[in-house]
């Protein structure tokens, strides 16, 4: 998938993403022109049978009339269902597109996202924007036959009188000039409604994400009134809009009907002058009728060129996020286990060993994980981690994935088939995934599924409890074999049972392998082959779980975690 180029504004980004489809877009102008300048000429063959065929009383001529309308007829038929085909596929293009140039930006921005947009905002861009944006190449082919059909319209009628001519070149553009004052304070009120609506998803995506400690808490009520704040809001920029887009509806009808009835006036004075024929004057009244398609799809191109702008600006704001981390290095991977040091805490994992971080601050020690599993480069500028004697940002990042793998400890799962979700890569054998369950103490959870691993996943592992979906990704990391596995509170959400047939397991488990432990749990620890006290950042003592209860901070520490 082609990367944007332009994301430096919304017209830029439009522009771009419409030289994407260029092909289906020409065919849409193509079919669309065909459509309407179809329409425009049938007042013209109209008005040539009633002057030649009926007054002239010319059968052959109102025959012929009569055919070349039937063929008009089944021309804009066909051409109508290809242009609307063709259209309906720019529009999903463009919103696909969009979608999945969002997609794959979160996926390869990390943290550094979310701290710039909020979740509600994302998942607004992402199924509300892309439409908006789509829509804007939707109208083109219609917008392309509008303004051909308009100036095919004012030849006809040029041909007839130069000044009714001279009428609908001037005064069709000052009827579309006079819409632009609603049109700019809808634009206003289309950019605020849009960012309640941000404001309220976000609001919501937190309220559904933290429901379960919220109700714990009793504090749902609080998030609820919170979210009916923004909805309410959202509501009442929406009726903003709302009125403005009634307002532009109506003044373009009361504007190009007035337009058509001035502009039939003129025609009609001029019949009971003798300056133009009957005939000419049923053109001229079909004509009028037919540049009210011009304005209103002008409009329509208008307002959703407003939105879409809106949209953009939006989805542009999400791919010029800088990343947390780039895939620049051109430095080899060591070739085979090698050390892996972090120098802002002094943490070192040797090749081989299962190493355990413990601190009073269980954040810092996540964030030391995090530092080298190299999630954000911004932290590791002045501190680097080493892996091998070589710093990480200098690997690429696909050597550094495959070998160094991070779990964390509020674990995603995706929906889809429970095997797939313990094996995405699909590179284990079903006994070996069993043996990773056995391994992860979930073998429980598997037996009570009717389908096994078939069963399907529902989003975000909504069917399973805390402690199961840990276990679950715990299975997971185990099954990817890496050389050097990151494991942040991996048994937090489990009993002490099921801990302890864990911690059993945990060393054949991880035989021969690098594994780091942020835990407090004495479980575990008593199992590690090396235990990292970290204080304010710090490693300030190293050994084993035995010798570490001497120190006093350390002790406070994992008594507490028991």
């Amino acid at each position: 998938m082609a990367e944007p180029t332009e994301t430096r504004s919304p017209v830029r980004y439009l522009s771009w993403l419409g030289l994407q489809q260029l092909p289906s877009l020409a065919g849409g102008v193509l079919f669309g022109s065909l459509w309407l300048l179809a329409q425009a000429l049938m007042p013209y063959v109209l008005g040539l049978a009633i002057d030649y065929g009926v007054n002239g009383k010319d059968w052959n001529v109102l025959l012929l009339c009569a055919l070349a309308m039937l063929v008009l007829g089944a021309l804009q038929a066909v051409f109508a269902v290809l242009r609307h085909r063709i259209a309906v596929s720019n529009w999903m293009q463009a919103s696909f597109r969009s979608v999945q140039l969002i997609g794959h930006k979160i996926s390869r921005t990390g943290a550094a996202l979310p701290r710039a947009i909020s979740t509600g905002e994302l998942v607004n861009t992402a199924a509300s924007d892309a439409t908006r944006i789509g829509q804007i190449y939707d109208l083109t082919a219609r917008l392309s036959g509008a303004l051909l059909s308009y100036l095919l319209v004012s030849v006809l009628i040029w041909q007839i009188s130069w000044g009714l001519g001279l009428t609908v070149l001037v005064g069709v553009p000052v009827c579309c000039a006079l819409l632009l004052f609603i049109i700019r304070p809808l634009q206003a009120r289309q950019r605020e409604q849009r960012e309640m609506s941000g404001k309220m998803t976000a609001v919501g995506a937190d309220t559904v994400a933290g429901l379960r400690v919220l109700r714990g808490i009793g504090g749902e009520h609080i998030f609820v009134a919170r979210y009916r704040e923004r909805s309410q809001d959202t509501r009442f920029s929406g009726n903003k809009v709302a009125r403005s887009v009634a307002t532009l509806e109506g003044t373009q009808l009361l504007v190009t009907g007035g337009f058509s009835v001035f502009f039939t006036w003129l025609g009609a004075a001029m019949a009971l002058r003798g300056e133009i024929s009957i005939g000419q004057l049923i053109s001229l009244y079909g004509f009028s009728v037919f540049l009210v398609t011009p304005v209103r799809i002008l409009s329509e191109m208008v307002s959703a060129a407003i939105r879409g702008y809106v949209g953009a600006r939006k989805t542009i704001a999400v791919l010029a996020t800088p990343p947390a981390f780039t895939d620049q290095g051109s430095a080899s991977a060591p070739a085979g286990p090698a050390e892996l040091k972090d120098s802002a805490s002094g943490a070192v994992v040797h090749p081989g060993r299962l190493t355990a971080v413990v601190s009073a601050d269980p954040a810092a020690s996540a964030e030391l994980a995090e530092r080298l599993a190299r999630f954000d480069d911004s932290v590791l500028t002045e501190q680097p981690v080493f892996w091998g004697g070589v710093d990480t940002r200098q690997i690429g990042l696909e050597a550094l994935r495959e070998r160094i793998v991070f779990s964390e400890a509020d674990p995603q799962l995706f929906s889809g088939p429970l095997r797939e979700l313990l094996d995405p890569a699909q590179r284990n054998s079903d006994q070996q995934i069993f043996r990773a369950l056995e391994n992860a103490s979930a073998m429980d959870i598997l037996d009570g599924l009717e389908e096994g691993l078939d069963h399907h996943v529902t989003e975000r592992g909504r069917g399973f409890s805390g402690g199961q979906r840990q276990r679950l990704a715990l299975s997971r990391a185990l099954l990817t074999e890496a050389e050097t596995l990151l494991l942040v509170e991996p048994t937090s959400a489990v009993d002490a049972h099921t801990e302890a047939r864990i911690a059993a397991s945990f060393q054949s488990a991880r035989a021969g392998k690098s594994t780091l432990l942020v835990t407090a749990s004495p479980l575990m620890l008593g199992q590690v082959d090396e235990v990292l006290l970290m204080i304010e950042g710090k490693i300030s003592a190293r050994g084993t779980h035995r010798e570490l209860l001497q120190i006093p901070e350390y002790r406070a520490v994992v008594i507490r975690g028991e």
